[in-house]
């Protein structure tokens, strides 16, 4: 009997061994298969508006501002990402030029530095609003947005600068960035300046994008500046545009302008990637616009993934986190707060009963609205 029972633990003891080499081995197998892979996460959000109650409410002495306190609640989702995109939908002219809001927009210099505080490292400066203060409010906002090392497409200080194509390199991935607007409010360039601004054209688009390609990136990602404002739809023009960008080998297209969140499509790329995306209109991340669909908007967050030994580069994810923008008390100072509008009350305090409710009807119309043409798109609970 004793001879049964030690022949019975020597063949345990090796088929736990056994067990363990295997384990170990897929662990092992596991780790080196992610080694072979590259991610990079990048968010995204729409206008970041500066009317004046928000430098108002930002003040904190007689000529200094403080705008970091309504990003307090969204800013784990930058800092868990790689890029952080955003429009930037006012100049930064100077105090000289008197600080105002809609519709001549100029903000105070702090804003751009707060923006890079929590997490912004490239804003798109194309719109409507680019040209508020002129010439001077473009280079201005252009130095700020240097001295912050914050990098930036759309605007530009000189031909050169804007026929020179942006291109990121992150964590082994390249790709390329180009932004255009529609129109700038009916502001006019100054003459022999047309590098000013980037303006939607299809020859420009077309060779902008072909340019990009010509440099080996693995994708190429455009932002358009376009639309009708409070339309939860693309028009015509919007599709035009965008069929436009796909055909020349744009990847990935982010807009923003309508002040309301627009759906994300998934598209067959023509570019390197197998499949690509448009965002209509990411909405409003934050602005004095309190009523709804424009109090709303959205952090939008994929995932590239690349081999490194085949090269190849795909999307693997696309996700957003619904946001709205309180507005008011709290404790004795006013304050504008973006808040996931997913959260339960007990989260937030200082939320009065009606403005848990205009977050929860915000929370279900962004649903709505975003994954309308697609179910790839993921909601992000977290």
């Amino acid at each position: 009997m004793k001879l049964y029972n030690n022949l019975f633990m020597l063949l345990s003891a090796l088929l736990f061994a056994s067990l363990n080499i295997s384990n170990r081995y897929e662990i092992e197998e596991l780790q080196e298969d992610q080694q072979q892979k590259i991610f990079l996460t990048i968010s995204a959000v729409g206008d970041i508006m500066c009317h004046s109650p928000q430098y108002e409410y930002a003040k904190v002495a007689a000529d200094s501002f403080d705008f970091t306190p309504p990003f307090s609640e969204i800013k784990k989702y930058f800092d868990s990402s790689d890029i952080v995109f955003g429009n930037f939908e006012t100049v930064t002219a100077g105090k000289a030029k008197h600080y105002s809001g809609y519709p001549f927009f100029n903000s105070p210099d702090s804003y751009i530095a707060s923006l890079k505080k929590i997490g912004f490292n490239f804003l798109f400066t194309a719109n409507n609003h680019c040209l508020d203060r002129g010439e001077e409010g473009i280079l201005r906002t252009l130095e700020n947005l240097r001295s912050n090392q914050i990098n930036s497409t759309g605007t530009f200080s000189s031909q050169q600068e804007r026929d020179s194509i942006t291109i990121i390199s992150a964590k082994g991935i390249r790709f390329a960035v180009v932004a255009f607007t529609y129109g700038m409010n009916g502001n006019y360039l100054p003459k022999g300046k047309s590098y000013l601004v980037n303006r939607i054209s299809d020859s420009l688009l077309v060779r902008d994008i072909q340019k990009a390609k010509s440099f080996g990136v693995d994708f190429i990602l455009v932002y358009f500046h376009f639309g009708e404002e409070y339309q939860r739809e693309p028009n015509q023009y919007q599709r035009y545009v965008v069929q436009t960008a796909i055909d020349a080998g744009a990847d990935v297209i982010l807009a923003s302008h309508p002040h309301v969140l627009q759906p994300v499509q998934m598209f067959k790329s023509k570019g390197k990637l197998d499949s690509g995306f448009v965002a209509y209109s990411l909405g409003n991340f934050i602005s004095n616009q309190r009523w709804r669909f424009s109090d709303a908007g959205a952090i939008l967050q994929f995932q590239m993934t690349k081999d490194i030994s085949s090269k190849e580069v795909r999307l693997d994810k696309v996700s957003y986190i619904p946001t709205w923008v309180f507005k008011g008390k709290i404790g004795d100072k006013r304050q504008f707060v973006i808040l996931p509008s997913s959260k339960s009350s007990e989260e937030y305090p200082f939320l009065s009963k009606y403005d848990f409710q205009k977050m929860v009807q915000s929370f279900n119309d962004s649903k709505q609205i975003i994954q309308k043409y697609s179910s790839f798109i993921q909601l992000n609970l977290d």
